[in-house]
């Protein structure tokens, strides 16, 4: 009986660990964030950001939903500023399998014949930086960073990138 009290946390232990995107904040802690109220997107910044411009549309997609979900709103006298970069790099993965004659210290095993074999996979590991300046002196007050491995499935890609903008602006304070 006592058993059976450690499986949800067994199981919420499985889900955190499993989470696909790691995500690590910083923040001015002297802002109070509880007074502002609307955000616009820094044009000039996500211009400069080296994705594809459907790309850019699913973050600020993403990231305008998440800001409105939280409560606010987009303005054009806004009293903060959202811009965005992203990075990106692949990992090569090499893996190497050996077959040997079966015997291993734990004892025989007869489906262990065979020679080895080698096995390579490359990810694409991207990072999404969304920062967050207070619009009257543009001063950085908040940035978060997400860092996932990515898809070039379409309609996966999208997800991730909800997925993202989720996790990240989880963390931003109200």
């Amino acid at each position: 009986m006592k058993l059976l009290k450690f499986f949800p946390i067994l199981g919420l232990l499985a889900l955190t660990a499993c989470s696909s995107i790691q995500v690590s904040t910083d923040y001015d802690s002297s802002v109070n964030f509880s007074q502002f109220k609307t955000y616009a997107f820094m044009k000039s910044g996500i211009d400069n950001s080296q994705i594809s411009d459907l790309d850019k549309k699913r973050i600020l997609k993403a990231i305008e939903a998440e800001l409105n979900a939280k409560g606010y709103t987009k303005s054009e006298n806004p009293q903060l500023l959202v811009n965005i970069f992203t990075e990106s790099q692949q990992n090569v993965n090499v893996n190497t399998y050996y077959g040997g004659w079966g015997y291993r210290p734990w004892g025989w095993n007869p489906w262990m014949y065979g020679p080895g074999y080698s096995s390579v996979s490359v990810n694409t590991e991207g990072v999404l930086y969304i920062d967050i300046l207070e619009a009257s002196n543009k001063e950085l007050i908040w940035q978060g960073k997400g860092t996932g491995y990515l898809t070039s499935n379409k309609n996966k890609k999208e997800e991730k990138i909800t997925e993202f903008a989720q996790k990240i602006l989880s963390e931003l304070p109200q």
